[in-house]
Formats: structure tokens, C-alpha cells, sequence
């Protein structure tokens, strides 16, 4: 039933919203990467505030008008994760510290478990409702810190590892909120032909 839906679910406003989001990965990586001038890291910034802001609209958009979609459950989360590791690839390149290669890692292996853990219940013929609040959390941490590392290029050394520090933690415990959900017969995972389309 999903394969069938997907192109009809596609053109409504919070899948939009998510596309969007997936094209400004491009724009700001190009404009993160040749930034020289303060203003040029404003920029960038902005562009990863403008995507934050359509990631808390669409959600508001699909559940008042009722746009909730299988589509949906898959395009936003894909477009946060997206987002997310590119821009974590890009302070790398950019601020050289080795604890973002470990954020990096723990990232990677995270969404690759819930990728896989994901399509093995979608063979069942089953999805997951939606995000966990400590996923929506630790999405929200790390938008934010990450941010603000994109905003001060010269940030010191010390607080590069804390802010690590804290997007590790939360992702952490996201991550085993999901190993729970997954490995628990958890009200939150359903059918699709009972999900609301």
C-alpha cells in the first residue's frame, strides 16, 4: 500500500516542506564550505535556521489538516538525517576536531541500525507511528549546537567538546530508546493499512 500512495502523498504541503529541505543540503554546504567573512557564516547558519523552521511547520501543517502520510513518516526523518550528517561532515572538514569524527560515527551507526531495523518491520507490512520524543529531542540539540558552531568558525577547542559532548549524550539516548522500541512489541510500531494516510 505504500508503494502506492507515495506519489499521491508526495505533492502535499509537509512532504513539500520536507523536499525543500532536502534541496537547501546543496546551497549550504556550498556557501558553509567557501565562507570567509563573518556574514558568510551568518549565512549558513540561516539556511540551517530556515530548515529547522520548516521541519517544525510541516509536522504542525500534517497533523492540523490531517496531511499525516506513510510518505511523510519516511521523507521528514530522511530529510532531518540528511541535513543533519552533512552538516557534521562539513564542520569536520571545516573545524578539523576529532571528537566530531566520533559524533560523526555515532551518527552513522544510529540511523544505519533504525534504516535497517526500519525496513525489517516494513517487510511485515508495518511502520513506525513516528518519532520518539527522545529522537524529536536529540534532533533539536543537535540542530541548535550545531548551529551555533557554524555561527563562531573560531569557537575554542573546549567548547567544541562540550557541545560534542552533549549531542553524544543525547544521541545515545535516542539511540537506545530505539534499540527498546524495536526489540519490544511496541504500540508505536502498526500496520500500514491501519496508519492514518
Amino acid at each position: 500500500m505504500l508503494a502506492k500512495d507515495w506519489k499521491k502523498d508526495l505533492f502535499t504541503i509537509p512532504n513539500v516542506l520536507s523536499l525543500f529541505r532536502l534541496v537547501l543540503i546543496p546551497v549550504y554546504v556550498v556557501l558553509y564550505l567557501k565562507a570567509e567573512k563573518p556574514e558568510d557564516y551568518f549565512v549558513a547558519a540561516a539556511i540551517l535556521a530556515v530548515s529547522c523552521l520548516t521541519d517544525l511547520i510541516d509536522g504542525k501543517i500534517a497533523r492540523h489538516f490531517n496531511m499525516i502520510s506513510n510518505t511523510g513518516k519516511i521523507l521528514d526523518p530522511l530529510a532531518d538525517k540528511a541535513t543533519q550528517f552533512t552538516l557534521i561532515v562539513c564542520l569536520i572538514i571545516r573545524l578539523k576536531h576529532p571528537v566530531l569524527m566520533f559524533l560523526a560515527a555515532l551518527f552513522v551507526i544510529k540511523e544505519a541500525f533504525q534504516a535497517i531495523a526500519g525496513f525489517l518491520i516494513l517487510r511485515k507490512g508495518k511502520i513506525l507511528k513516528g518519532a520518539l520524543i527522545a529522537g524529536k529531542v536529540s534532533t533539536t540539540v543537535l540542530f541548535i549546537s550545531l548551529i551555533v558552531l557554524v555561527l563562531i568558525p573560531d569557537i575554542s577547542k573546549t567548547a567544541v567538546y562540550i557541545i560534542a559532548g552533549v549531542d553524544i549524550a543525547f544521541l545515545l539516548l535516542s539511540f537506545v530508546s530505539y534499540i527498546r522500541l524495536y526489540y519490544t512489541h511496541s504500540p508505536m510500531i502498526q500496520s500500514i493499512d491501519e496508519s492514518k494516510e
